[in-house]
């Protein structure tokens, strides 16, 4: 169940800084997407704290952060036109690669 938390809490992650830039798209929306920010910083803390009830505090961020860092990547490119060069997606995926590296190692 850990891990399922832990995904959930990575999702919710990617909503916050989703939330940030819908607000500066759409001030006439400010309250809304603050709010789903907040809302969204406070589950992703809530899922990575039942997470880390039974997942070592080091491999839970990492996964975490990663999984937020890379989900709002992705959303940027996807969503707001943000680039998608070869370098860009490169270094994407050493960040990737380096989640799943360090969780290979902890086995």
């Amino acid at each position: 169940m850990a891990w399922i938390y832990l995904i959930i809490a990575a999702i919710f992650e990617v909503g916050w800084p989703l939330g940030f830039k819908l607000s500066g798209l759409h001030p006439e929306r400010f309250g809304l997407y603050i709010t789903l920010a907040i809302v969204s910083m406070a589950l992703s803390g809530l899922f990575l704290y039942w997470a880390q009830k039974s997942i070592p505090v080091s491999t839970a961020y990492i996964i975490w952060t990663g999984i937020g860092a890379i989900g709002t990547f992705l959303i940027g490119i996807s969503c707001f036109g943000d680039s998608a060069s070869l370098l860009r997606m490169f270094f994407a995926l050493l960040i990737l690669i380096g989640i799943v590296g360090l969780e290979l190692c902890t086995k």
